[in-house]
């Protein structure tokens, strides 16, 4: 587990500025597909330096998974100072800002 951990923080450390990855986009490219729940929870539990982009990892609806007052403010307000534009419904076009 510690292999993919160290794969999940690398894969995310390379997601562009002003783009977006899903989590399950983010355990595929670590090496283990079907482990997005994996990928929430060591973002969750992360305790490394504050340089990691967590806040350009979003679900695969393109929506903030974090809830309301609850990191999810200041998650858009970091996807928005990068120029990533969310629709009416607080949703991120994949096409056009996806990884």
């Amino acid at each position: 587990m510690q292999d993919f951990t160290q794969k999940v923080i690398a894969t995310i450390q390379r997601i562009p500025y002003g783009r977006v990855a899903t989590y399950g986009q983010i355990a595929a490219m670590s090496g283990a597909p079907r482990r997005a729940r994996h990928v929430g929870r060591i973002l969750q539990k992360y305790n490394g330096p504050d340089d990691l982009p967590w806040h350009r990892v979003i679900n695969s609806r393109g929506q903030i998974s974090l809830p309301h007052f609850g990191g999810y403010e200041v998650q858009r307000a970091l996807l928005m100072q990068e120029g990533v534009v969310f629709n009416e419904q607080d949703v991120v076009d994949l096409k056009l800002f996806g990884w």
